[in-house]
Formats: structure tokens, sequence, C-alpha cells
């Protein structure tokens, strides 16, 4: 999947939570986006508090794909 068919799909998932809408109760402002990129960054950040590796590599991935998600709306 390229780039572009990734931002397409995330876009059609967020809009059918609602979460694009004006009364939304996750409205995916600028602010809001940033503010959940950081906070998913310290979850990335915690795989490797007190070790060089993550132990959980498929829940490691899973926090960088939660990322990189959260860039692609900013």
């Amino acid at each position: 999947m390229d780039l572009k068919a990734l931002e397409a799909h995330m876009h059609a998932f967020v809009a059918s939570k609602g979460w694009y809408a004006t009364n939304s109760p996750k409205p995916q402002t600028a602010r809001n986006l940033a503010t959940s990129l950081v906070l998913e960054a310290a979850e990335v950040l915690e795989h490797f508090q007190w070790r060089e590796e993550a132990r959980d590599q498929t829940a490691l991935a899973g926090e960088l794909a939660d990322v990189a998600l959260y860039l692609l709306q900013l």
C-alpha cells in the first residue's frame, strides 16, 4: 500500500467514526492531533524504558503505526 492509499484509508476511518464532524467528541484539530501524536510517541518510548531492545515487537509496531497516522493527519 502506498502513502496516498494509506492516507485515504485513514481519512475514511476517521470520517466513519464521525471525528471530522463539528460536534465530534474527538475533534481532529491541529492541537488535538499534535497532543495525540506526542502521547503516542511517549508510548513508543515506553517500549524501550530500562532496556535497549523492545520486548514486544508487535505492540511496538502498533504504536509506531499510531504515530505515523497522526503525522499523516497533521
